[in-house]
């Protein structure tokens, strides 16, 4: 049988040397006996894919409202696909696959109902109460709200998945912030963080010319676009439109993931890395795409800005998503007899916006729907309190 600490000697005789090893993490909020055949990112994935907040990713949207239609994304399919992309950049790289995998899977987490907007809307309704911001929100789910262990709450995960998953907080929240010549999260946390983005832009290409919100002239001004085509039609001329479009999805992906490789060992390179410490305190971000890439993925990225995310039929689902978010909000601070008892008597050390604003985040974005019928239908059958769904 393999042990732990078998796994432990592989990591650290086989990957790079400026790979995070399991057996050299910095350890967990709360003191912990080690598991004897799972290393503690092996360990960390596990709790997050376990977690009640996980659960709720798939009904929670990515840009397309949960009834649209079952073939777009939801927050957990994209959370799946990036952990499929960063666990193959960094075996390619020998880099620590599990840490990787593990931020990725709880890298949207913190997300609340309805994408973007859900977000926007709930951090107005908090200000002069802390604000939301979603990587804030996955830190306070990982650390405080998940109730699974009668030891501590949260999920009491490592430095290097926290690290992780607060990749834009900059407060005191981030534990980058209190290591002193700490610039950058692991090269592990950077891959994650890439592999979002790369996932991010190619699948909303995707749902855009599925859904219609996209044409394919439109998409032939993107050179990522308008390259692959050309050289797919050269080899399969006349292809049907759904095969012809994952095809070049696929080739898109698989450039970006080529460049941003080739890049990333470049930059290990050119800053001299050979350890976890040099990623972390290096004079500029070791991972990333080469110059002229970048500009090729910056433009799919503002593309999508104006064609998708800006159209009518996105605006218009963004404008009832605020309704129904404001006047939910809005109910439950001024009523809270509204509030299930399992929310009204958490912790009285919060403040009631922010148990509300915790309450309306972690829900589906079909809870919310319904939960606006509910209060604001007088027709609406009113059941009994059910968990989140």
């Amino acid at each position: 049988m393999i042990k732990r600490q078998d796994i432990e000697k592989f990591e650290r005789d086989h990957l790079a040397s400026y790979a995070q090893k399991s057996g050299d993490s910095l350890g967990r909020q709360h003191r912990e006996s080690e598991h004897p055949y799972r290393t503690r990112f092996q360990r960390d994935r596990d709790r997050i894919i376990h977690s009640s907040a996980f659960r709720r990713l798939e009904y929670k949207t990515q840009v397309f409202v949960y009834h649209e239609g079952d073939y777009y994304r939801t927050r957990l399919t994209h959370s799946l696909e990036v952990a499929q992309i960063a666990r193959s950049i960094c075996k390619s790289l020998q880099l620590n696959e599990d840490l990787a995998e593990a931020i990725a899977l709880a890298h949207d987490l913190g997300h609340p109902p309805f994408g973007h907007t859900g977000q926007e809307v709930l951090n107005r309704l908090m200000k002069g109460f802390g604000g939301f911001e979603h990587n804030r929100q996955c830190l306070r789910i990982v650390k405080l709200l998940e109730k699974r262990y009668p030891e501590f709450d949260g999920l009491n995960l490592t430095w290097e998945v926290m690290e992780g998953v607060s990749k834009h907080s900059k407060d005191s929240e981030n534990p980058i912030s209190n290591k002193e010549g700490y610039r950058f999260p692991s090269l592990e946390a950077q891959v994650a963080d890439f592999a979002d983005g790369i996932a991010y832009n190619a699948h909303d290409l995707d749902d855009g010319i599925t859904s219609g919100l996209l044409d394919l002239d439109q998409v032939r001004s993107v050179a990522l676009w308008r390259d692959n085509e050309e050289t797919l039609d050269k080899k399969y001329p006349g292809l049907d439109l759904n095969l012809k479009k994952y095809q070049i999805v696929r080739a898109i992906i698989n450039q970006q993931i080529t460049d941003f490789r080739k890049h990333t060992l470049k930059n290990i390179k050119k800053y001299k890395i050979k350890t976890v410490d040099d990623i972390r305190s290096a004079k500029g971000r070791v991972a990333g795409f080469s110059k002229g890439f970048n500009e090729k993925h910056l433009e799919l990225k503002n593309f999508l800005r104006k064609n998708m995310y800006a159209h009518r039929r996105v605006k218009r689902m963004e404008f009832k998503a605020e309704l129904f978010l404001t006047q939910v909000f809005e109910a439950y601070l001024n009523h809270p007899g509204l509030l299930p008892e399992s929310v009204v008597h958490v912790a009285n050390k919060e403040t009631r916006h922010r148990h509300v604003c915790d309450y309306i985040a972690g829900m589906t974005d079909r809870y919310v729907i319904n939960e606006y019928k509910k209060l604001f239908s007088p027709d609406e059958k009113d059941e009994s309190d059910q968990p989140w769904k």
